[in-house]
């Protein structure tokens, strides 16, 4: 008997994420949507297992007039969001027409849907931005399950403030008072959680475009 020959199948190798899966990081980000802005505030620490690497990392990227924030391993984050963010400054430059917040958004749960079944990013997303429709924030994990948010956190932060923003957030509030729910979560945690996250970048997007947005000015 005359056996055709078989080649062994090569097993695909996939990228092993650099945290297990569904852990939570020693990090803190919230996003709040405003009247007519969207405000996101983050931690700028990053750490490799227990050491501290930096304290000014900025975790907040403005891309293409719109605030993405990832949290997670700082490698996974800061490759998917540059990423994201030349693909979607590629579609400005091929049709002469920036993607709408609602788009961009899509665009990235997309890839990172796709991502997850090859080589998953372990990193958390907050979107916002300003369109003709208002403001916009969506709400993403890891998993690539998305969701429009009035207000929302990452991180082991959000266990500690998601109370704070139910209590305090309303529709159509001012930038002041926003800010004013924002200090109120950093103040928790720097009550309540055994980790020192150290300083807070907190940015603004609305009609202008983007900005650094002092809290305690």
């Amino acid at each position: 008997l005359k056996y055709p020959s078989q080649q062994p199948s090569r097993p695909r190798r996939a990228r092993e994420p650099s945290i297990p899966a569904g852990s939570m990081g020693t990090e803190a980000m919230f996003g709040l949507k405003g009247k007519d802005f969207v405000i996101m505030a983050a931690d700028q620490q990053t750490t490799f297992s227990v050491i501290k690497m930096k304290d000014d990392y900025d975790k907040i990227w403005e891309v293409e007039g719109k605030l993405f924030a990832a949290t997670g391993p700082s490698a996974d984050a800061a490759n998917f969001v540059e990423f994201v963010e030349k693909n979607v400054r590629l579609h400005t430059l091929r049709t002469g027409l920036p993607l709408t917040t609602k788009a961009a958004a899509n665009f990235t749960r997309n890839e990172l849907a796709h991502s997850l079944r090859k080589g998953p990013y372990q990193t958390d997303m907050l979107i916002g931005g300003v369109d003709a429709d208002g403001p916009c924030l969506y709400f993403m994990d890891y998993l690539a399950s998305m969701e429009k948010v009035n207000k929302a956190a990452h991180g082991y932060g959000a266990m500690f403030t998601f109370g704070l923003m139910d209590r305090y957030y309303k529709e159509d509030m001012t930038l002041e008072e926003a800010k004013d729910i924002i200090k109120k979560c950093i103040a928790e945690l720097e009550t309540r959680f055994v980790i020192d996250l150290g300083k807070y970048v907190c940015k603004v997007v609305d009609k202008n475009g983007t900005r650094i947005e002092n809290l305690y000015a």
